[in-house]
Order: structure tokens, then sequence, then C-alpha cells
């Protein structure tokens, strides 16, 4: 039976990481590895990797950054969240709590901003209804993320 849970992006979701082609992907820079939709890993690899350059050191201290979650949006029983399609991840989720704002300096925002965009994710410190400022998704539908990632010149990266 094909898998019809879909996550709130309208990405694939499931309980079982290998039904939606979930790996675990190193992030270049840094020590860690993180769970991901192989369809979106290319941007997402991308964008951790910048996240730990341009705004703080995503591998330092506890391991409080991860991608791949099968579960709810927080607070909300019914609509998935992107981490149960491996869509999305938190960063640095200790010194960023869901709901906290001014968590980063207004430098840093600039710097999310401008990476979630090139990698075709929305950051959930810019949510209106309750700030998540550890977090970023795809924002993109899987064709737009083939585009995305042939235009960066990310496609031939392993």
């Amino acid at each position: 039976m094909p898998n019809t849970l879909k996550s709130s992006n309208g990405w694939p979701a499931s309980k079982d990481p290998a039904e939606i082609g979930i790996k675990s992907y190193p992030i270049p820079g840094t020590t860690i590895k993180i769970r991901l939709a192989e369809k979106a890993a290319p941007l997402l690899v991308a964008l951790a990797a910048e996240w730990h350059k341009l705004v703080e050191p995503i591998d330092a201290g506890t391991l409080d950054t991860w991608g791949y979650a099968f579960r709810p949006i927080r607070g909300q029983t019914e609509k998935l969240s992107n981490h149960a399609s491996g869509t999305a991840i938190d960063f640095s989720a200790n010194a960023h709590p869901l709901g906290k704002a001014d968590t980063f300096t207004p430098e840093q925002c600039k710097t999310i901003r401008a990476i979630t965009a090139k990698y075709g994710c929305r950051w959930g410190g810019d949510y209106v209804h309750r700030l998540d400022s550890m977090h970023a998704e795809i924002n993109l539908t899987p064709k737009e993320v083939i585009e995305r990632i042939k235009a960066l010149g990310l496609d031939n990266k392993k």
C-alpha cells in the first residue's frame, strides 16, 4: 500500500524512515550527521554547513541539532511536522527554544534569512504565531527542489 501521509509542507511522511528515503548525512565542517529525506538532502546539508560556518557552530556542546523525527507539529495533534518527512532541521535547540524570541543577534538573523532563502527554505524565526528560531524547513515542491539543486550545482556533490 503506498504511503499517503504528508507533512505540513506536502512531502511524504512515514514512521518508517526507509519508506520515504531517510538517510544519514554528514554536515561538512562539523562532526555530526543528520537524518534527512534523500531528495531534499543536498539543499539541507548545504544549508546546515553554511549555518555552522556563518551563524554559529552546530556541533559544539550538547548534540541538539537534528532532522527526521516522525511526530506532529508541537502543540498540534493532527498536522505532521516537516521533521516527519525529513525536510526540516532544528539547529542548537537548547540555545534557541521553541517560542523564545531574540536568541540570535540581528546580524545572525540577516544571515539566516539569506541562507534559508538561498536553499529554498523557510526559517521558523519568521513565523507569525509562534517563533521557532532553531527551525528551518524546505519550502519548495519536490520538482522545485530538483531545480534548485541543479541551479546551485549541488547535483554533482556526494
